[in-house]
């Protein structure tokens, strides 16, 4: 199977990239720059931007795919001439959107493809949901080979799954209170990168997922307050301190944490998986938070570059907490 992945140099792009040559595919990267990590054996590297359809199509010099990828489209704009360039050269269009689409608060949980899509503030969901329509209709009119793939909040060793990184585990281990927003009991869902790529490369190629939307999520359900106990665990603090405020709270003393808590973060996600079970038989994800937050801290311990406190962070913490 011949796969070109536009972008997907990322964290999970890199993932996914892995997983499909470990399968035997044959996977060419397009990037404009130096991908952010050093591709898997085996992959093969492009230079252009995907954004300019005209070099692409030189880049690419008239080569055919089984399954083309595109992770960096964010806006209708990003996509100019993807349809045109791909509607005869790929076999399935793969646009890599987010389950951020889905209207908050979500009327009924839990949440399946069907579910509405809304998002007048947020910027980055609102743009990807115009991307969905603008590619959905080109599936509809013309039969344009079109697979949507929603993640979620994906992780892997290099990234501390909240929003205060690497502050909040240097306050817990310092004995310090760490902000938890609202009570710490609204649900959420991570997914390592690796068990994203293991689900998403079978959808490669995959017929039956032409014409579908498909939520890519590990189904697993953890509150705030666990998610932040069990990267304490993995740093090895028994009993972290941590500090319940509402999101408007935090908000008014972390400016920059405003969008993501009022339209993200603060709400309850549960998902539905009996469409990823359907396309892909037998997935089912094999890395817990727990084993997974062992690996980010390890790895950040193993790093000490990476160890940085956000001092400004820091300060507003300890404003908010005596506010």
């Amino acid at each position: 199977m011949r796969v070109l992945f536009l972008g997907g140099a990322g964290m999970i792009g890199s993932a996914a990239a892995a997983e499909a040559v470990a399968r035997g595919a044959d996977v060419t990267i397009v990037t404009r720059g130096e991908p952010a990590r050093t591709p898997a054996d085996g992959v093969r590297t492009l230079r252009a931007d995907v954004r300019d359809p005209a070099a692409l199509k030189v880049a690419l010099g008239g080569a055919e795919f089984d399954a083309v990828v595109n992770w960096v489209g964010f806006t209708p704009d990003d996509l100019r001439g993807h349809q045109e360039l791909f509607a005869q050269a790929a076999g399935q269009y793969v646009f890599i959107s987010t389950c951020s689409v889905y209207g908050r608060p979500v009327p009924l949980l839990p949440i399946t493809e069907s579910s509405p899509r809304r998002q007048p503030d947020f910027g980055y969901p609102r743009d990807k949901i115009a991307c969905e329509l603008l590619l959905e209709d080109a599936y509809r009119t013309s039969g344009f080979p079109l697979t949507i793939v929603r993640p979620f909040h994906t992780y892997d060793r290099t990234v501390i799954p909240v929003l205060a990184g690497w502050t909040a585990i240097e306050r817990m281990r310092a004995g310090r209170p760490v902000v938890v927003h609202g009570d710490g009991t609204s649900l959420w869902t991570l997914m390592h990168s690796r068990d994203f790529a293991r689900a998403f490369v079978p959808l490669l190629g995959n017929g039956q997922a032409i014409g579908e939307s498909v939520n890519v999520v590990s189904g697993a359900i953890l509150t705030w307050d666990q998610i932040h106990l069990t990267l304490a665990a993995a740093a090895g603090v028994r009993a972290p301190l941590l500090r319940h405020r509402s999101s408007e709270s935090i908000a008014e003393h972390v400016p920059g944490w405003r969008e993501v808590l009022e339209h993200d973060f603060r709400h309850s996600m549960l998902f539905d998986t009996a469409k990823l079970r359907a396309l892909v038989p037998g997935f089912a994800p094999e890395v817990s938070f727990a084993e997974g937050a062992r690996e980010v801290l390890a790895h950040y311990d193993a790093h000490p570059e990476l160890r940085s406190v956000d001092a400004t962070l820091d300060r507003a913490f300890d404003a908010l907490l005596e506010a």
